[in-house]
């Protein structure tokens, strides 16, 4: 009697991400200072002098400037803060299921199916300017399923040791390797 195996994955919590939402809040945030700067005629900055400025029209762009970043950085906080797209993959031989979780905005994403669907356990390995590193399952009559996360690459040999043990535990060849 073998185990399933549930593999994590990680969502949007990520230190990349947490310091790209804390760049874009920290612009935001400066723009918007010497937007109120440039208006009051004060110095709110404790760097350069942006009440110098002139209001129109490097004060209102300023302005207009820091609160896109705001509104972005909002959007990345959101994100962050929902965990989107972190979730599972459960496969079970036993009960010949695989269950894949995602947590999307507003919902979980829940996707089923049965392990006698899967074909192959498929390794994509590019490299060069847009690099990506992935484990599918090859299905029959449906597209391929990704099972790593997006963004950030997995390292080769955590990802071919990956899929050589999934590609043996559901008894399926293991292709792109």
């Amino acid at each position: 009697m073998s185990e399933c195996i549930d593999q994590p994955v990680v969502g949007s919590r990520r230190l990349s991400n947490i310091v790209v939402a804390t760049a874009v809040s920290v612009g935001g945030l400066g723009f918007l200072l010497t937007s109120a700067s440039s208006r009051l005629g004060r110095d709110l900055l404790p760097v350069g002098h942006p009440a110098e400025l002139l209001w129109v029209p490097q004060g209102l762009v300023m302005g207009l400037y820091g609160v896109a970043a705001l509104l972005l950085a909002t959007y990345l906080w959101a994100v962050i803060g929902l965990d989107v797209g972190a979730g599972r993959n459960r496969f079970d031989r036993e009960a010949d299921a695989i269950t894949i979780e995602r947590r999307g905005f507003r919902q979980l994403i829940q996707f089923s199916l049965p392990c006698s669907d899967v074909q192959a356990v498929k390794v994509e390995v590019r490299d060069g300017l847009n690099p990506r590193r992935r484990l599918a399952l090859r299905l029959r009559g449906r597209r391929d399923l990704p099972l790593t996360r997006v963004g950030e690459p997995m390292a080769l040999a955590d990802l071919e040791r990956s899929g050589a043990e999934l590609a043996k535990y559901l008894g399926v060849p293991l292709e792109g390797v």
